[in-house]
């Protein structure tokens, strides 16, 4: 069934202070810490008609490859609506850069051939539901492409400490992000099938921290 338009105000997602700081982080992680390449990865080979939700500023948008006809981009906090409205006009393909929620998205059933989500599992209100959205908007066989930052799988220390900093000043600092979910559990249970993927620390050396665990892949819709 399709998402009711309307059902949440387009800026359901206020985060003016840390938007602007992440817009500035976002750029230095891509140049000097290695997410630029990791984007590059992410996108190679997609084709058709995709969706990017939580696009924020807009930093995949220069990376799609020209086999990609259109990116429809769903983005609720204002401040990096307008940023990645800007980084659209920069693209090679046509962005459109829509206002709504990842859990309510403002477009038809099975109407994309692929769907990307970057960096953005951790702050959603409710992941199960999105994912489910994007099930519903994928036609059948269509693509999911994710890079994720979740749970230090192995390290039982680091995941302790994932989820003290999760249940106190974490998502309050920065933007509603928690460092210990599962996206990969989260994919599964959502029904897309066939993952293949690998994990990638940032940064690569030196002292891991909280948000240092991800995961770069793929999964196929039913």
């Amino acid at each position: 069934m399709a998402a009711k338009p309307g059902v949440r105000p387009h800026d359901a997602v206020r985060h003016p202070l840390f938007a602007r700081f992440y817009a500035r982080l976002s750029i230095l992680n891509d140049e000097r810490g290695g997410v630029g390449s990791l984007r590059d990865e992410l996108l190679a080979g997609l084709s058709g008609r995709v969706i990017e939700i939580g696009a924020g500023n807009g930093l995949n948008f220069a990376r799609y490859p020209e086999t990609v006809g259109e990116v429809v981009a769903v983005e609720p906090e204002r401040h990096m609506r307008q940023l990645a409205a800007e980084a659209a006009l920069r693209a090679r393909v046509p962005v459109d850069v829509l206002a709504g929620t990842a859990e309510a998205l403002p477009v038809a059933d099975a109407s994309f051939d692929a769907a990307v989500v970057s960096l953005v599992l951790c702050s959603l209100g409710d992941v199960p539901r999105a994912l489910s959205e994007l099930r519903r908007v994928l036609r059948p066989g269509g693509e999911l492409r994710f890079f994720e930052h979740g749970v230090a799988d192995g390290r039982p220390g680091m995941a302790a400490a994932q989820r003290l900093v999760d249940k106190t000043v974490w998502p309050l600092l920065f933007g509603g992000c928690h460092t210990g979910r599962d996206p990969l559990g989260g994919i599964a249970q959502a029904g897309f099938t066939d993952p293949d993927f690998r994990r990638v620390r940032i940064p690569e050396r030196g002292p891991a921290l909280p948000h240092s665990f991800h995961v770069l892949g793929r999964a196929r819709s039913l």
